[in-house]
């Protein structure tokens, strides 16, 4: 995930064709370092959105307003006096730069024609948007940066604007192929991390890509490399740097597990396992990206209380699993206190008074054991105290196996509802997954807990042969699925004997395909704690059975079927109801 400068060029090269000639007609700063612009052009309108935060740096263009403070920032007003009203005349990217350099034609208090230019610098925490003069003398910014701060440029009103040269990198932009060459094999470093250390705008994400495109290894330096994986290497870089100057862009957003993780103007290649969704324009992405991106850090934020009350159980879930096997394991011994037992009944006779130690055969397998004896009692009374200990060993066997069982369904369950919280990407799925812990027990149940304005509901996909396949979010969604939804002949999917969603194929009375069986096995395998190839058990509706007051979405079946499933579920169409 980052926003450089082949990323910037697909930007300016989508801003060149929408808002290049249009005048703005508002400049609103809603945050102290986020700046809006509304741009007129013929009958369109534009809100451009420009961001020098240090977590999120950004610009791009949205459908979202934001709401203004009552009195606007000294930079905002400053915006205002030299440019609202003013024409875009130019937009453009020095080299593949993460700065975007916005030309606008505005008239002075006197009405002469004067020019601004409007620096927008995407570079992680030292982000900036500067506000110079057609000299490139800057007037203010959002940011000031004095020389305590920056020993390498100082960002002031009257300042020389320059972009700082920092990391000694050489603008691949017009640069040929042999001096691309030679600056790669100049380098030590493994073939990406030379990529991105060489070349200016070149990200990790997209070295990695350019690695994968050519076919190389990632682990060795381009010296290494035979002359023909130099020159595919070369050949790729080149490639992307001639979509860059056709303007052939592709954006796209890498999913795992319904999480955004990656953006690129172009397909990654590298994640062709991943689920992937396209644009048709780089502002629609990153819009996208943030937008979930945003909604799923606060999903997380106000889920941690719920995470650490699961997680806390869970861990002490397992302590005590551990500590019940262990002691489940000791009463392996139980039988051959009953053995010890047994012999002494039967050859006790042979010890004398004082003897430590009776050496017996044993009739069930034969050979010769020692029976350590207590010698201040009969053989008969050490005959009686083993077997006393192997019936209290059968007993905390008995009890234990029960509690063992009962403890490993608690963290099945307690599995089960992380994975929830993990899948949760609205305040619905929070709410509705605190009134299962709340029925469970793990939190109290507050007179005050809101009902949720709308329910959440199950994900809905549609598979290659036009059948529903619904997917539970956490156990209560589960549990309506398995036991309200579906019908007795409809097909019930469920990762084997791991935390997971319910999946339902209504069937509508008719046969369902291989290809959807497959295909439903895939989702429950996708949102399962596996991944990869991941074994999934599939059976009638009226074979799953819910055990009388079992936890949500905790059922039994006992005739299934089983198929190996990826849970790559590209290529399935999800359904928005």
């Amino acid at each position: 995930m980052a926003f450089d400068g082949m990323t910037v060029a697909a930007l300016v090269w989508e801003l060149q064709r929408t808002i290049l000639g249009g005048r703005i007609a508002k400049i609103a700063q809603p945050e102290p370092d986020e700046l809006l612009f509304t741009i007129k052009k013929e009958k369109e309108q534009y809100l451009l959105l420009a961001s020098a935060g240090a977590g999120l740096p950004l610009i791009y263009l949205t459908d979202e307003r934001k709401n203004s403070p009552m009195t606007a920032p000294n930079f905002c007003m400053l915006l205002r006096k030299h440019l609202q009203g003013g024409q875009i005349m130019d937009i453009s990217q020095p080299g593949l730069e993460r700065v975007i350099c916005i030309e606008i034609e505005h008239r002075n208090e006197l009405g002469d024609l004067c020019t601004k230019r409007l620096r927008m610098e995407i570079m992680g925490k030292h982000s900036n948007i500067i506000f110079c003069d057609d000299h490139d003398r800057i007037i203010d910014s959002i940011k000031h940066v004095s020389a305590q701060v920056s020993s390498v440029r100082e960002v002031l009103p009257g300042r020389a604007y320059f972009i700082p040269q920092t990391q000694h990198k050489t603008q691949p932009v017009g640069l040929a192929y042999g001096d691309m060459y030679e600056v790669l094999l100049e380098s030590p470093m493994p073939v990406p991390k030379a990529l991105y250390t060489s070349f200016v705008g070149i990200s990790p994400v997209m070295a990695r890509e350019i690695s994968y495109m050519a076919g190389v290894e990632s682990e060795v330096c381009f010296g290494a490399l035979a002359e023909g994986e130099r020159a595919a290497l070369v050949r790729c870089l080149e490639q992307l740097l001639g979509r860059i100057a056709d303007g052939e862009f592709c954006p796209c957003i890498i999913y795992d597990n319904g999480q955004p993780v990656e953006f690129a103007p172009w397909t990654l290649t590298q994640y062709e396992e991943l689920e992937c969704e396209h644009f048709e324009s780089i502002s629609g992405m990153l819009s996208t990206f943030y937008q979930k991106k945003n909604r799923i850090s606060r999903i997380r934020q106000r889920s941690a209380d719920l995470r650490h009350i699961v997680q806390t159980a869970l861990d002490r879930n397992i302590k005590k699993y551990d500590l019940q096997e262990r002691q489940l394991r000791d009463t392996e011994k139980m039988d051959k206190y009953r053995v010890y037992g047994e012999l002494l009944n039967t050859y006790g006779y042979s010890a004398k008074q004082g003897d430590t130690v009776l050496e017996a055969e044993n009739f069930y397998t034969g050979e010769m054991v020692r029976i350590p004896l207590d010698p201040q009692l009969t053989p008969s009374e050490n005959a009686r105290r083993y077997f006393d200990r192997y019936g209290k060993l059968k007993r905390t066997k008995e009890a234990l196996s029960k509690l063992v069982e009962e403890t490993r369904d608690e963290i099945r369950y307690l599995e089960s509802v992380l994975r929830a919280l993990e899948m949760a990407d609205s305040e619905e799925d929070l709410l509705q997954i605190r009134e299962e812990l709340a029925i469970a027990g793990y939190v109290r149940r507050k007179a005050e807990m809101r009902k949720p304005e709308k329910k959440s509901k199950p994900y809905h996909f549609l598979s290659s042969d036009g059948f529903d396949i619904y997917v539970g979010r956490n156990n209560l969604q589960n549990d309506e699925l398995t036991f309200k939804v579906a019908n007795g002949g409809d097909w019930w999917f469920h990762a084997k004997k791991m935390a997971g969603s319910h999946v339902i194929v209504k069937t509508r009375g008719e046969e369902i395909s291989d290809r959807t069986f497959e295909e439903a096995a895939s989702l429950a395998a996708h949102f399962s704690q596996g991944k990869g190839n991941v074994e999934v058990d599939y059976v009638q509706r009226k074979h799953v059975k819910k055990p009388n007051g079992a936890k949500p979405g905790f059922v039994v079946y006992y005739t299934n079927y089983s198929m190996m499933a990826s849970s790559n579920i590209d290529g399935l169409r999800r359904v928005d109801d």
